[in-house]
């Protein structure tokens, strides 16, 4: 019986250890089947990336296309935001360019260069100007102007109705301006008067470009919905309504010169100063590429700004793997 009951307790025992190796096999196997799938995740998230880099050289060459068409003026045509299909091995790329700077620069209420910026008179008429235009109080237009200038300028000085350092260490978590350019518009959301609502009405007609340039218009590629953005030019002089109008009337093929634009009567009217005059052009600098990628089941999302001068080469001013907010 002794000797049954030893054998009966070994035969357990090992069972017990067969039992333990079959869990921590079962275990090991599944973390090189979860480590499997994520590396295969990875390379396929990687290779969706590739592709995604690749749209920024098709843009390269369309943009140089444009460019060369016509050196003084941007083509109109159906390039302008139209999305463009690739196929690709299981999957497609789906690429859209896009007129970047037909909006308010949001930098452009400063002056100066980097560690140095300063409010921009100019700069923050006009985006009264705008804002007043969006149906925004002009006592509301002016804080939220103020404000923006006091988170982008170097200085420590609060302006009248803006707010430096001292208007954010309160908040929870507390937090300070930056002192410098915005990289992107959804940063609007930490600054103080734009709100949702706020932030929502004037986002189709803002950018923060990466440089405090004026604003950019050029009118051969603006459309009526922001028609608004020469009230802007006009220091609120020009009503939206006639704004629209002048927008609708453009000639088939664009204006052939800014000063065809200006020719307009209702334009000569309400002239602007000659710095405002300046910014309508026919010839657009800075472009937006979205790139979307569906690969194997993985996706890439993202959005390059390209900025073309005069002279020189396409330059890439930014690089984003999300959606533009």
């Amino acid at each position: 019986m002794k000797r049954q009951r030893e054998e009966g307790a070994a035969l357990l025992t090992v069972l017990l250890l067969v039992a333990v190796m079959s869990a921590l096999a079962v275990s090991v196997l599944d973390d090189i089947r979860f480590g499997l799938k994520r590396t295969g995740n990875a390379e396929t998230v990687g290779q969706a990336q590739w592709y995604a880099l690749s749209a920024e050289t098709v843009a390269r060459a369309r943009l140089a296309r444009l460019a060369g068409q016509n050196p003084q003026r941007t083509p109109q045509g159906d390039w302008n935001g139209r999305w463009l299909l690739y196929p690709i091995d299981n999957g497609v790329i789906r690429a859209r360019i896009a007129d970047a700077a037909t909006c308010f620069n949001l930098n452009s209420v400063v002056q100066g260069a980097s560690e140095l910026w300063g409010r921009r008179e100019l700069g923050l008429s006009q985006f009264v100007a705008l804002l007043r235009a969006l149906d925004i109080s002009s006592r509301d237009a002016e804080v939220l102007a103020e404000a923006l200038a006091d988170w982008i300028d170097t200085d420590g000085n609060r302006s009248l109705r803006g707010g430096e350092d001292d208007a954010y260490v309160s908040a929870a978590p507390a937090y300070r301006t930056s002192g410098t350019l915005l990289s992107e518009v959804s940063e609007l959301r930490a600054i103080r008067g734009f709100t949702p609502d706020v932030y929502a009405r004037i986002r189709p007609f803002v950018c923060a470009l990466p440089t405090a340039d004026l604003s950019p218009i050029n009118v051969n590629l603006i459309d009526a919905r922001k028609a608004v953005l020469l009230t802007m030019l006009m220091d609120d002089e020009l009503d939206p309504k006639a704004a629209e109008e002048i927008i609708r009337s453009r000639p088939e093929g664009g204006w052939q010169t800014v000063n065809e634009f200006w020719s307009n009567p209702v334009l000569k009217e309400h002239l602007p100063s000659n710095t405002a005059l300046d910014q309508v052009s026919l010839r657009t600098r800075f472009f937006s590429l979205q790139a979307e990628v569906d690969y194997a089941g993985s996706e890439a999302v993202m959005t390059s700004l390209f900025e073309q001068s005069a002279a020189g080469p396409i330059r890439l001013a930014a690089r984003r793997w999300t959606l533009e907010e």
